[in-house]
């Protein structure tokens, strides 16, 4: 076998290296092939599969032969590709529609590759993926299996053909988990195997159609079955299944003690042209790279490119007082590593945005911090600057990118790169929010949001509606999903109510010994000095245990009679109702509080209460926040409160 990317030597094949342009989607342009030969060259790779499936006549209509203007087109991307050295290899997918038997169509084949011949191609490939595999009535008379049918096909084509030296075929079962029942069981694979001419090389996903990683072991075993190393047609860069998703990251989980027992390597990358750099240069270094899997550094070319000293604008300088001319910064190597973290591979995200995903998890599960002074707070608040400042970096990049002289990529980038924008803008905002940062740039959602401050879209929603979505979110280690329920509660939940009360009311203690602090209202009512009014009493438990009640007074009297606290007749006839609830700092979600205290009004209402009050402590910006963004309930004017309580009531 012939060292990757160079001439094999007489007798022997080469190994084959490059790319395939064989996505669904708009085709690269005729400029950008070329250039596309030109870089393979400088890298050291060899080969270009034509086999873009948008090309009407590669696929759809595979019978029609090219008008002079198609040929000529063709011819000159030939002539360029053999100028940069780089084999091209055509290929055609007769699959959706061709009757096997039907000799005819066999004679159509073979007078389309005999037309692109004439243009110069030597290599050719024909493709049956993503077909169906039912075969035709004629078929099923002609033919003992499906495998037959193409195999017979493939064999006269590649003989009427002289037998090129490169001649690719691509199987229906081109990947492990297509294969039934599997890879050496496969009945279709065997007969490729036994069938095929030992002259054509297979195409082989790996164990999957975008496959994590390709296993030395998992090559061996389709080599014993199809009796030959396959060629990997890699789709670990192809990003035609996801509008949403691009990947910058480097050509990787395929071990090179792979290389000599492949065929070759052609890698399937992004429907974009320009973002595809890394994908096609760490491939070409992996190509190269010896069994120790030494690897070299991601490059900068082809992202930037310098400015033209004609700017083509005017002369205009600005005066002493006015405003200053606007200067683009330029993209830094640290702004595309930061590109290629965002962008990185179907499964795994670079480093900076997996630290990102870990640190808002972290802020979000610790934001009870903020309020209660302790060392925690000083952590979340560093952490909080921290994650502060990779927003803003996004943010810059995306400003430098924006004002790169390079549009090309700008607009290949473009739509991925706002997305990406904007969510991390939402989470700034979101953590701001938590620190107690306020103004425009700490926005949060609700529940009318600006349609550009979520993410919709009928495919989301659908999704949503499904079983396991999100069971392969790339983020590792995800707050799992908790189950709440919700209970009424009974005599046998008194010590743990008390133990939870206990327990926040000890949040913030540590710096300094607590000075002596006015009862509220409510604190008899958690402590069990008071019993809660029948069917006014709920308890919150997750998987670990209790974890959150609410209480409440139909008649708040009692109370204020238990604690001594003189309140106006006027607040009783307002609010005669007093309420109270709390939850651990462990329930993160503020969703079983909010139902909690929508079940509770409810039941206070039943009783025929016009108003319910609570009082909270003036440095409890948690239950403060929470209290004020159910939005019902108002701060309340009561006379002879404390100078650190404060009082909230909503009418009933």
């Amino acid at each position: 076998m012939a060292a990757p990317g160079g001439r094999a030597p007489a007798g022997t094949k080469r190994f084959i290296s490059g790319v395939v342009e064989g996505f669904y989607g708009r085709p690269w342009t005729m400029e950008q092939r070329t250039e596309l030969f030109e870089r393979e060259q400088k890298w050291g790779l060899n080969t270009y599969l034509y086999a873009p499936k948008d090309d009407y006549k590669h696929r759809m209509y595979w019978r029609d032969l090219y008008t002079a203007e198609e040929a000529g087109q063709l011819i000159a991307l030939i002539s360029a590709a053999e100028r940069h050295d780089v084999e091209f290899v055509y290929a055609i997918s007769p699959g959706l529609d061709i009757t096997f038997s039907n000799p005819k169509e066999v004679a159509a084949l073979k007078r389309k590759l005999d037309q692109v011949r004439q243009f110069g191609c030597r290599s050719f490939s024909l493709l049956f993926d993503d077909i169906a595999t039912e075969m035709c009535a004629a078929d099923k008379r002609a033919f003992s299996s499906f495998a037959h049918a193409q195999v017979a096909v493939t064999n006269a084509v590649y003989q009427h053909l002289g037998e090129p030296e490169t001649f690719l075929f691509c199987p229906t079962d081109y990947c492990a988990a297509f294969c039934t029942p599997n890879v050496s069981q496969s009945s279709y694979l065997h007969t490729v195997g036994e069938k095929l001419l030992p002259g054509i090389d297979v195409l082989w996903t790996g164990p999957k159609v975008v496959s994590h990683k390709i296993s030395v072991e998992s090559i061996e075993e389709v080599s014993s079955v199809l009796k030959r190393a396959p060629v990997i047609w890699d789709n670990i860069h192809a990003n035609d299944y996801d509008p949403q998703r691009i990947f910058m990251g480097p050509f990787k989980d395929r071990p090179t003690e792979l290389i000599p027992k492949l065929g070759g390597v052609l890698t399937n990358p992004n429907c974009e042209f320009y973002p595809n750099f890394v994908a096609i240069h760490t491939l070409a270094t992996w190509c190269k790279a010896s069994a120790d899997g030494s690897k070299s550094n991601v490059e900068r070319a082809g992202l930037q490119k310098e400015r033209s000293d004609d700017t083509g604008g005017s002369s205009y300088v600005p005066g002493l007082e006015e405003n200053p001319l606007y200067t683009a910064e330029p993209l830094t190597l640290d702004d595309l590593r930061l590109l290629t973290d965002l962008f990185h591979l179907p499964y795994e995200h670079g480093p900076t945005a997996g630290t990102m995903l870990q640190e808002l998890d972290w802020l979000k599960r610790h934001s009870w911090a903020v309020a209660a002074e302790t060392d925690t707070t000083a952590e979340w608040r560093c952490r909080a600057q921290q994650f502060d400042a990779i927003c803003e970096a996004v943010v810059q990049m995306f400003n430098r990118l924006s004002n790169a002289p390079n549009r090309s990529i700008l607009y290949d980038l473009y739509d991925y790169i706002c997305d990406i924008k904007s969510g991390v803008g939402l989470a700034q905002a979101y953590v701001k929010t938590l620190g107690g940062e306020s103004g425009p740039s700490a926005q949060r959602m609700n529940d009318d949001p600006e349609p550009w401050g979520f993410r919709g879209g009928l495919s989301g929603e659908i999704q949503r509606m499904l079983p396991c979505h999100g069971n392969r979110d790339l983020f590792r280690h995800p707050p799992m999903t908790v189950v709440y329920s919700i209970r009424q509660y009974s005599t046998k939940d008194k010590l743990e109510v008390l133990r939870i009360f206990r327990e926040m009311q000890s949040v913030g203690e540590g710096k300094a010994p607590p000075m002596p602090q006015p009862p509220l209202l409510c604190d008899c009512l958690a402590a069990g000095e008071i019993s809660p009014s029948p069917q006014c009493a709920l308890v919150l438990e997750d998987d670990i245990g209790m974890c959150g009640y609410a209480l409440a007074l139909t008649d708040a009297k009692p109370a204020a009679t238990k604690i001594q606290r003189a309140v106006s007749a006027s607040v009783f006839k307002d609010f005669p109702s007093l309420v109270t609830i709390q939850v651990l700092p462990r329930v993160t979600d503020p969703s079983p509080a909010k139902r909690m205290i929508g079940q509770l009004l409810s039941s206070i209402r039943s009783s025929g209460s016009r108003g319910v009050f609570c009082e909270l402590r003036r440095d409890d910006r948690r239950m403060c926040d929470f209290y004020t963004k159910l939005g019902s309930f108002k701060p309340a004017q009561i006379a002879g409160l404390p100078q650190d309580i404060i009082a909230m009531g909503t009418s009933l």
